[in-house]
């Protein structure tokens, strides 16, 4: 069972969408957008719960980072 991290090569606030997208093996993007569309139409209750769940949800650890997705 692969367990949820904060990414850290894919990050642009916390990591958390980028480390969902990991966890589910979808593109970072569809689940940013997601995120926004669903903070839109909760009234902003998706925000909080965003930044709660990012410090709930432990960073990955530095031997956990995978460069496959790197052209070089």
């Amino acid at each position: 069972m692969k367990k949820l991290f904060r990414s850290q090569r894919d990050h642009k606030l916390t990591g958390l969408c980028g480390g969902i997208a990991e966890w589910l093996g979808i593109d970072s993007t569809i689940v940013r957008l997601l995120v926004i569309i669903a903070a839109f139409f909760s009234f902003g209750a998706v925000v909080l719960l965003y930044f709660a769940a990012a410090l709930l949800v432990p960073q990955a650890p530095y031997n956990d980072i995978h460069f496959t997705n790197y052209p070089y």
